[in-house]
């Protein structure tokens, strides 16, 4: 067994009334009603619209801005920029992520127990792009279709995903620090509040100077998500938080791998 970092971090709550730091309901919906108007406000004033999100939306950019409409007005302007510009279909088709997809090394696992979308990352079949950008659409197709895969219905804009990164087997050559930084880079700047949890397995002791390195990109809201599994109780949690129903047996449960392009969604009306 490969020496493992004792850390865990635990999620803190992700609801507004949380942020908003009110103990009365009525005055805490009050409060980010009023945020959100005056966070549609600023948008407009940033020459932008907010027309075509809901509240879910907004409100993770607000709560990501510790319900600052002005900050929150500016990183959802960037969203909505970067979206028109990275991903003018709406989406990045898998033409142009072959690359990245052929070693199947991300699988789609349906939902866990929370009704999150489960991501399976296994870092031994990972090697360093290339080419960065292919590998930044990447990133952006892997967390667009996991998100999709767990609408029912009409997309509301609060949807989260469940990340397992599995580092058995790990080696010095798959070891990519900034492909890594671009992953959480994107995840904190176009996906405020979708990240649910991130499991990290069987880290090997030297990643864990290439960790320290990684870990300096982070913010708080994304520490706070990861846990760390070191151990069987750590296991044992994760079973329990996830479900068998979507873990493959190596990880306890009793589901088939299913890779991430073999998945098909249904196509939107």
């Amino acid at each position: 067994m490969p020496l493992y970092i004792q850390t865990q971090f635990h999620p803190i709550p992700s609801t507004s009334s949380a942020c908003i730091n009110s103990t009365n309901p009525k005055m805490a919906t009050n409060t980010l009603e009023v945020k959100l108007s005056q966070m549609r406000e600023h948008v407009k004033m940033l020459e932008s619209s907010a027309e075509k999100y809901g509240d879910p939306t907004l409100e993770r950019f607000l709560i990501e801005k510790s319900m600052d409409p002005n900050k929150a007005a500016k990183m959802f302007v960037a969203w909505v920029k970067w979206r028109d510009t990275f991903a003018p279909l709406g989406f990045i088709p898998e033409s142009e992520v072959i690359d990245e997809l052929n070693p199947k090394k991300v699988f789609l696992q349906g939902l866990s127990k929370s009704g999150h979308p489960v991501v399976i990352l296994y870092a031994s079949k990972h090697y360093p792009a290339k080419d960065n950008n292919q590998f930044k659409k990447f990133i952006v197709h892997m967390l667009d279709k996991a998100i999709a895969s767990g609408i029912k219905g009409k997309e509301i804009g609060n949807e989260k995903v469940v990340v397992i990164m599995d580092m058995n087997q790990l080696a010095y050559k798959n070891v990519d620090t900034h492909g890594f930084i671009s992953a959480f880079q994107i995840l904190q700047a176009y996906y405020p509040g979708q990240l649910a949890k991130l499991y990290m397995l069987n880290m090997p002791w030297f990643f864990t100077s290439f960790w320290k390195i990684i870990s300096r990109v982070l913010e708080k809201s994304t520490s706070e998500k990861i846990v760390m599994v070191t151990n069987d109780k750590g296991r044992k949690q994760l079973i329990e938080e996830v479900g068998k129903e979507v873990l493959p047996q190596e990880f306890g449960g009793n589901a088939k791998l299913v890779p991430l392009q073999d998945v098909q969604l249904p196509m939107s009306t």
